[in-house]
């Protein structure tokens, strides 16, 4: 259900990081978008990028298959949307760049003593993949996948269960999420939560919850405001 590790020497108790995978660590939304297109084009669903980050972005594969695959068996669908993911790896693997400043904060938070968890709404070998494609699956105490739960984003649960493994309280600690779902799943936690720009503008982020949003790690309001939070 949930992979997590020890608790670092040196952690600071209640504050903690935690950060969604896809769009938010990296900027993967134009992959899953042309994997969605050629998996369920022929079947008669097109999405541009605005409708992929209303309907797709963010949400569970068990809810994109209810919704779009209503004819089908739940097998079935597991079928159809694991071939996405197949397609969406096999674009993916080489390709994977960091958002700009994301290395330096992931060094900054470790030498503070700051855990950090990754929650994601996406399948296992995914985030896995991405993590590791990006060289930081070390720097993550847990990482809560939101399928292998009883709730997924945009319910709190995911947030809740990576705050729980660290010890983080929620008020303390912050958030960052690409997609409405994700905010609101984060900001449902209790947790103040900050929009990565890379598919949603910030109308739309705080819209749906967020306190603000940045375009990358590199903000110079972003750092002003963890330097804050995180007391470093």
């Amino acid at each position: 259900m949930i992979e997590a590790k020890g608790q670092a020497r040196g952690q600071v108790t209640g504050r903690a990081l935690l950060f969604d995978i896809d769009g938010t660590l990296a900027n993967t939304d134009p992959l899953h978008l042309k994997a969605f297109n050629q998996v369920l084009g022929p079947r008669g669903h097109v999405f541009d990028h605005a409708r992929f980050s209303k309907e797709l972005q963010g949400f569970a594969n068990a809810s994109i298959g209810e919704r779009f695959l209503p004819d089908e068996t739940v097998e079935r669908r597991a079928v159809i949307l694991g071939e996405k993911e197949v397609v969406f790896r096999t674009l993916v693997a080489g390709q994977i760049e960091p958002l700009p400043g994301l290395m330096a904060l992931l060094d900054r938070a470790d030498a503070a003593g700051i855990p950090m968890v990754a929650v994601t709404n996406a399948p296992r070998l995914n985030a896995e993949l991405l993590l590791s494609g990006l060289g930081i699956t070390h720097r993550f105490r847990a990482l809560v996948i939101g399928d292998e739960l009883a709730h997924g984003k945009p319910h709190s649960l995911p947030y809740q269960e990576g705050l729980r493994f660290v010890g983080g309280s929620a008020t303390a600690s912050i958030a960052f999420e690409d997609s409405r779902s994700g905010v609101q799943s984060a900001t449902a936690a209790g947790i103040p939560t900050i929009g990565i720009r890379t598919s949603l503008s910030h109308a739309d982020l705080v819209g749906a919850g967020a306190v603000a949003s940045a375009s990358a790690f590199d903000d110079p309001e972003l750092l002003a405001r963890l330097a804050a939070a995180m007391a470093w």
